[in-house]
């Protein structure tokens, strides 16, 4: 009797991460599809956006370490193909760890249709030999937390003389040397009075920070908002500012409030804040403010 062997099909709630893009005309073959190749680059891009979503910046981390992620095999299963403008989701997850290698699983979706799935075999070696060494054993713990859907961000709140230095080597990297602001504009006597949020990484590296302080009787105001750049665009700002809020809550504010750069504006009404006002200009810099009841 033959004997029939069943293969589970990946699902899209197989993956804590998945990376959104859409595809590009460049990106189409004759066939009017996206070409094989092209599958590689968008396993490489979300793997990006994995390394951020780990609270990772992958350059940094990388150094820190010792060594770096070399690529020691590479397969695809095509199933299916997308075509010019559809939006994908990019899943990725870690399957394995071995004593020197990552194995990792990535799969295309447009909506809940797999397309591609493949593997990615990664090898951690020294840098300049591309000589196999064994995973750092603090790489390893933070892709296993993340995987088991721990947390790998850890939000610290405490006063200027505990968070001081970590709160201002962001801000002196976001505001004075990325956004120009003067520095004598970014320093005021209100650090040393008011609740400092900074988030921390897995391996202790601070990434994100932000500020409270009362504004008026039962308003508390929101300030300082920075998360380095190599970690935009993942849930690092937001757990700065949850924390904050929570925070305002505990301490018996109604309400607070916040000058939100008008690049960041979209980031605050997604977390439930309101524009209240015109736009001004602060620090050189587009503003307005913005605020949310507790």
């Amino acid at each position: 009797m033959k004997k029939t062997t069943y293969t589970k099909t990946l699902q899209r709630s197989d993956f804590a991460f998945a990376q959104a893009l859409r595809v590009r005309w460049s990106e189409i073959d004759a066939q009017q599809i996206v070409f094989n190749a092209h599958y590689l680059s968008y396993f490489d891009h979300a793997v990006g956006g994995y390394w951020r979503a780990l609270g990772l910046p992958y350059v940094d981390t990388m150094q820190a370490l010792g060594g770096d992620l070399f690529v020691r095999k590479a397969t695809l299963d095509y199933l299916g193909s997308a075509r010019y403008d559809d939006e994908l989701d990019v899943g990725v997850r870690c399957l394995r760890i071995g004593v020197s290698s990552l194995q990792v699983e990535c799969a295309v979706f447009r909506d809940q249709q797999l397309l591609v799935s493949g593997e990615m075999v990664y090898v951690f070696a020294d840098a300049q030999s591309q000589i196999p060494e064994p995973v750092p054993a603090a790489l390893r713990e933070v892709i296993e937390a993340f995987e088991a859907g721990k947390p790998v961000i850890a939000v610290r709140l405490g006063r200027w003389a505990e968070l001081g230095k970590a709160a201002a080597a962001i801000r002196q990297t976001v505001f004075v040397e990325e956004q120009k602001i003067p520095a004598e504009m970014e320093w005021d006597a209100g650090d040393e009075s008011c609740l400092h949020a900074v988030a921390f990484n897995r391996l202790g590296v601070a990434l994100a920070t932000g500020r409270l302080l009362p504004h008026v009787p039962g308003v508390a105001k929101i300030g300082r908002m920075a998360v380095l750049r190599k970690l935009r665009g993942g849930s690092i700002g937001r757990a700065v500012l949850e924390a904050l809020m929570q925070a305002a809550r505990e301490q018996g504010y109604r309400e607070v409030l916040l000058h939100a750069q008008l690049s960041a504006a979209g980031f605050y009404t997604r977390a439930g804040f309101a524009q209240r006002g015109a736009v001004f200009e602060e620090a050189g810099i587009g503003h307005v403010e913005m605020v949310r009841a507790l």
